[in-house]
């Protein structure tokens, strides 16, 4: 999750994915918007989703609540395809390897407008990524390490071509690109405007532009009547907050609201009687314990393996999430380049796990968790973490709760005062790097389990180098294996997407890095 890159991420999405979508959204407020409160009839589409972004600049964000809004406002030079990973041409349409894979030539396409009327190009380009390179790159751009780590400068051949020139072969490179976090084009006269910071006025290229932000309300966009790709089919499109799991379930079959996300197994039953529909699919994402190894009692390997022995994962998993939810035995998805089904997690034993916490004397640890669901969660942390707490009640241990909304929750997870935390990633670009480097990542709010291990860290910088194939699949493999057996996270579960949508909602669909393109959905 690199500032929870991974992470993020449940919505419900609209015709093309990010990288599969032509665009994503302007800072413009040109144009009428209705709000959430008066919307109504087919140029109008409501989005509830369970948490407010924590903001709307690429480089700035880590969250999946963030990155559904943006995949509507912002693109970048290459996108993912509908159905799959697979990049294809954005804002650049076709580009060129050097033999040696140090360069990448990128050739941009012509006519491209940002939403307050500037030119993309090449200098825009440039602009974008040396910001977040050194010395310009600030600590607050968590995702800049991982989507532009190995660049080593970005050149302009002229103003529809841009070389970008890196310090080793990254294998990843062109699928990081195609990210919603970091890759998307800003305007350059946006940052300027804007001290570098356009959280609350972004301005991309994609099909719609940012109206409003009515802080814990609601987020406005409106179509984009520039864009260079194919025009929006909804004019207006509301990003709508409602907390409250079951509130947002009443939203929608009231119509106040036409998609909404974060919804669990408990509700499936009155979304559909009430003659809504549930969009489904596998999920490319992992649900997670994690343990603080950097103080004790979890710097202790053991202690790490005991307190995983005393929670029965797939009884857990069965119990809060229904069917709609697979035990984890690994931190990447199954169907993942690098998986192995040979790979084990520490196996529940209460009785082994009770005798070595009564020998170390461990009885209590501090948890922090949060109360919102999220895309790999629907049960919410707050629910997971006491479920967690019964576990380890029963081997002599007691678990002190502290939970937060998630923008708070993100805090506390940078400041590191917890035992024990529950975190989870929504895969940004479908490569197995994506997963295995959030425990390699220095950014504290990624690596919640604060791990540092300098084998872990080189058979990276080994993995990001090696072509892809068996040789790069077989690192991935063990470094699945260092993670188990160090016992640094405990993998509890990989989410089937699951969002639901009114029936006059036509080609709604949720991209499976967890991003909601709205530009090919449309209403009856």
């Amino acid at each position: 999750m690199r500032k929870i890159r991974r992470m993020m991420a449940l919505a419900l999405s609209a015709t093309l994915a990010l990288v599969s979508l032509t665009g994503c959204g302007s800072s413009s407020t040109n144009g009428s918007a209705a709000s959430s409160s008066s919307a109504k009839g087919s140029d109008t589409l409501v989005y509830a989703q369970g948490a407010e972004p924590r903001g709307l600049d690429p480089a700035l964000v880590d969250d999946g609540e963030s990155a559904k809004v943006m995949s509507n406002i912002y693109e970048g030079l290459l996108k993912y395809d509908k159905d799959s990973t697979k990049v294809q041409p954005c804002l650049a349409t076709s580009w060129d390897i050097s033999p040696d894979g140090l360069s990448y030539t990128f050739h941009l396409r012509k006519g491209v407008k940002f939403q307050d009327g500037t030119d993309f190009n090449a200098d825009a380009v440039k602009a974008n990524i040396d910001r977040q390179l050194p010395p310009k790159v600030t600590q607050d751009m968590a995702y800049a390490s991982f989507v532009f780590g190995s660049v080593k400068d970005v050149q302009v051949v002229d103003p529809n071509t841009v070389k970008i020139n890196l310090k080793s072969p990254s294998t990843p490179f062109l699928k990081n690109l195609a990210m919603i976090m970091a890759a998307p084009m800003i305007s350059p006269k946006d940052l300027k405007d804007n001290n570098n910071n356009v959280n609350q006025k972004p301005v991309g290229t994609g099909p719609y532009k940012f109206v409003k932000w009515d802080k814990d309300q609601d987020i406005v966009l409106v179509a984009n009547d520039q864009y260079w790709g194919t025009k929006p089919l909804i004019k207006n499109v509301v990003f709508k907050f409602i907390k409250d799991n079951s509130a947002r379930v009443v939203a929608l079959n009231n119509g106040e609201a036409d998609v909404i996300d974060g919804i669990d197994a408990t509700v499936v039953k009155q979304i559909t009687d009430a003659g809504n529909k549930i969009f489904q699919a596998p999920g490319m994402n992992i649900n997670y314990m994690a343990y603080n190894t950097s103080r004790k009692p979890f710097n202790d390997k053991n202690l790490r393996a005991a307190i995983s022995q005393a929670i029965n994962v797939p009884e857990l998993v069965k119990s809060l999430y229904k069917g709609y939810a697979e035990p984890a035995t690994s931190i990447m998805p199954t169907f993942m380049e690098g998986y192995d089904k040979s790979i084990s997690q520490v196996a529940y034993d209460p009785q082994a796990a009770a005798k070595t916490l009564k020998a170390a004397g461990l009885t209590t640890v501090h948890m922090i968790t949060y109360t919102n669901p999220r895309p790999y969660n629907t049960a919410t942390g707050q629910v997971l973490a006491e479920a967690i707490q019964g576990y380890l009640s029963k081997v002599g241990v007691t678990v002190k709760i502290d939970s937060y909304d998630w923008t708070t929750y993100k805090q506390k997870v940078k400041e590191g005062d917890y035992d024990i935390a529950f975190y989870g990633w929504v895969g940004d670009n479908g490569d197995p790097d994506n997963f295995m480097n959030l425990l390699s990542d220095p950014d504290p709010t990624m690596n919640i389990a604060l791990y540092n291990n300098p084998q872990f860290n080189d058979l990276i910088k080994k993995g990001v180098a090696t072509p892809a194939g068996d040789a790069r699949n077989a690192i991935y493999t063990q470094l699945e294996k260092i993670a188990a057996a160090d016992a640094v996270w405990l993998p509890i579960s990989h989410a089937q997407t699951l969002c639901a949508y009114r029936p006059n909602v036509q080609n709604f669909y949720f991209h499976m890095t967890g991003i909601t393109p709205f530009v090919g959905v449309s209403k009856k």
